[in-house]
């Protein structure tokens, strides 16, 4: 079993006084946490699945005197999909007022659901974390250098969901299960999306334009709906830890782009099999796109991980000069220009420069990718 880097983190704020949030997209591994967690402690743990209707009966009528019975003082609580529970913020908001000397720990799949019912009952209560599928930092701990570095391409096109590094082989049918089963399952139930057809020519239309600007408008006309609409499912999809998106970083320029947006997908396997493409690398013409996603959602995955909180944008100008991606953090500028090509070419746009003297900027090739990643 991978051992994933956020668990050291989570179990550093056991009995610390606050419940524990763990959220995440279906199948990338939370419950395998919990397990992994429960061994580590070696301590008798509650486990509850909200997923079981008998279980959710129980906890959607829980008071106060019935927590205290349920869980004793001193227990460990697991309350693996929350977000299926009528009310989970009031229920996770009993627990943690009524009982004594616990542990809790509630994970959900959908961010938009779950974070939306505990927000305002749980404030000052929480430590909310996001979970995410396998990372490279955990690969490269897991398996080394020589099978991480061998296995790159494999990433590329399969991505890093648990089931498909474990299972080499079956990735294609693996990903077509996930999407089928489990991808949309929480926003076409739980949420009041009338189109579930447009969500997935929606994901269709972003997964031919990662890397490339997106607008709204334009995909209203290709997919057919308005652009409310667009933008309300973009929202869910990346609540539902789908996809993500990159604002641009302008600060001084007349000619930067001030409003645009790229969206990239949290797991490259899954841009990949919504548009039925696993051809390999050199027979393909979006490698540059397949990398530059991987790097952003790998780099996201390592900067939660490791709690470094930073602002994170794209830099373009109207004349299509740009830098991937930008990283700022206590007025400190880090941008970061990614490329596939074995003998790789990149010259700092000289109005960047010119304008933001004080920005590091880094080619980030093959040859020098871990140090951006790990």
């Amino acid at each position: 079993m991978i051992k994933r880097e956020i668990e050291a983190l989570i179990l550093s704020k056991f009995f610390k006084g606050k419940t524990i949030i763990l959220l995440g997209a279906r199948q990338v591994g939370k419950s395998s946490l919990l397990k992994q967690i429960e061994a580590s402690i070696n301590q008798k743990v509650i486990w509850l699945n909200a997923d079981n209707p008998e279980v959710r009966i129980i906890l959607n009528q829980l008071n106060g005197n019935r927590a205290k019975e349920i869980f004793p003082k001193g227990s460990i609580i697991f309350i693996d999909e929350a977000q299926r529970l009528e009310n989970s913020g009031l229920t996770l908001k009993i627990i943690h007022d009524n009982c004594e000397e616990f542990q809790m720990i509630a994970t959900g799949s959908s961010s938009f659901e779950l974070s939306d019912k505990i927000k305002e009952a749980m404030t000052g209560r929480k430590w909310s974390y996001s979970l995410f599928p396998i990372s490279y930092n955990e690969l490269y701990n897991h398996s080394g250098a020589f099978e991480t570095f061998r296995n790159l391409e494999t990433r590329l096109i399969y991505g890093s969901y648990p089931e498909v590094i474990n299972h080499p082989g079956n990735e294609k049918e693996i990903l077509h299960e996930l999407m089928t089963d489990y991808l949309y399952k929480d926003i076409f139930m739980l949420k009041d999306v009338r189109k579930p057809d447009a969500i997935e020519n929606l994901l269709k239309a972003l997964a031919f334009q990662v890397g490339n600007q997106v607008s709204y408008r334009e995909l209203s006309q290709l997919v057919g709906i308005d652009k409310e609409t667009i933008e309300k499912y973009i929202y869910l999809l990346e609540e539902a830890f789908i996809i993500f998106r990159l604002g641009s970083f302008s600060r001084n320029l007349r000619n930067e782009l001030k409003h645009s947006r790229k969206i990239y997908f949290v797991d490259n396997g899954i841009r990949n099999a919504l548009i039925n493409r696993f051809s390999p690398t050199d027979l393909r013409d979006d490698t540059g796109a397949l990398w530059e996603n991987y790097l952003i959602s790998e780099r996201r995955k390592k900067n939660e991980y490791t709690r470094s909180y930073k602002n994170t944008y794209f830099w373009r100008t109207t004349f299509q000069q740009e830098i991937d991606y930008i990283e700022e953090s206590d007025g400190k500028i880090n941008a970061f220009e990614f490329k596939w090509g074995e003998k790789p070419r990149f010259k700092v746009p000289a109005p960047f420069t010119t304008t933001y003297p004080e920005a590091e900027v880094t080619l980030i090739t093959r040859e020098n990718y871990t140090s951006f990643l790990m």
